[in-house]
């Protein structure tokens, strides 16, 4: 519990797109044992999804208006314009808070978000007690975030004026260089070898100690994530990110490299074919991330759609609520140049 002359401690978690952060802060919230945690929760894209998700967590722990949701945008490019004034009315509120949970988006760099701790109106009153990096251990298995380097050797023998930058990759890596603990999530979907290989990788980015754990389906305990004490706004600036490297000058950083977009649609008669017929689509686009609600006709429960690759979870998660406008969103992520038009016109045709 904090006093008047306690800092606040914040936890950030942070990790690239469906590697589990919004699972792990459900659970987190789940074992908080009393404390009184508010939320903020980033999304790149219009819609917030997450928040929506998280809102249910109870009134005891994290009531709805312990939740701000900051849309249509990457927290790490807004921190003076949408961070450090929503910190500021956190701190000017009665209701008391034990801690601060911040669930960046997958695209964050969380360098600039760390630092920002060191702003005069936060940095007497709160600390940001950790950085938890969420892997997605079954995409790194997968090799997700890695080149193939005989492919790329090829393509410089022809070219060598060909840029072969990652974003992928650099993000992946940016995000294991900010943290102090690091969650090998979704652990049970990859074997023992290929999880001791993946932690001595993942370790081999990171040159300093570092936690390392590992969970199914974001199952850690809150006295896990919380309380170590870290203080990463004083650290923060020995753990500079790829673009903090190649722009010295302070140039901002922006997510060029990727798209973003909503398609809203009407209702679905089947619920259980949903997953298969967005996995075509996933799957002939490369999309990354496709996540939002789904109406199905006649039942009085919204669908929930997660889907990380082709990877796609579907549940019926609430009860629309008394005059919430129905309907289908789904929010898409992809590298820069999907096919907009196409892609919408295909969930249309599944939406329907």
């Amino acid at each position: 519990m904090t006093t008047e002359t306690t800092k606040i401690p914040a936890t950030v978690i942070t990790g690239f797109l469906g590697a589990g952060k919004t699972t792990l802060i459900r659970n987190l919230l789940a074992t908080a044992n009393g404390r009184r945690i508010a939320l903020i929760i980033n999304e790149f894209g219009d819609m917030g999804v997450d928040g929506e998700v998280l809102k249910g967590c109870g009134e005891e722990t994290c009531s709805e208006d312990d939740i701000v949701e900051l849309t249509n945008g990457c927290i790490c490019c807004t921190v003076a314009d949408d961070f450090v004034p929503t910190m500021q009315k956190l701190l000017e509120r009665d209701r008391r808070i034990d801690h601060i949970v911040i669930e960046t988006s997958g695209l964050a760099l969380p360098q600039p978000l760390v630092a920002a701790f060191n702003w005069p109106q936060i940095r007497e009153r709160v600390t940001v007690d950790g950085v938890v990096t969420v892997v997605d251990a079954h995409a790194v298995a997968a090799g997700r975030f890695a080149d193939d380097e005989d492919k790329v050797a090829a393509q410089r023998a022809e070219d060598t004026s060909l840029d072969h930058d990652n974003p992928l990759e650099e993000l992946f890596e940016d995000q294991l260089i900010s943290a102090d603990m690091i969650v090998l999530n979704k652990s049970d979907l990859v074997d023992e070898a290929a999880l001791e290989a993946m932690e001595r990788d993942v370790a081999g980015h990171v040159a300093r100690a570092v936690k390392l754990v590992r969970a199914a389906n974001g199952s850690l305990p809150a006295d896990v994530l919380l309380g170590l004490d870290s203080a990463t706004e004083t650290e923060i600036a020995n753990r500079k990110s790829h673009h903090e490297m190649e722009h010295e000058n302070g140039e901002g950083h922006a997510h060029d490299e990727f798209d973003s977009f909503v398609v809203g649609a009407g209702a679905v008669a089947d619920a259980k074919a949903v997953a298969a017929k967005l996995k075509p689509i996933i799957e002939k686009h490369d999309v990354l991330r496709l996540k939002g609600f789904v109406e199905v006709t006649n039942k009085p429960m919204r669908l929930l759609v997660q889907a990380v690759g082709n990877r796609i979870d579907t549940y019926f998660d609430r009860e629309w609520r008394e005059g919430e406008a129905r309907g289908s969103q789904l929010v898409v992520i992809g590298l820069a140049g999907l096919d907009k038009a196409a892609i919408e016109n295909e969930l249309a045709a599944v939406l329907t």
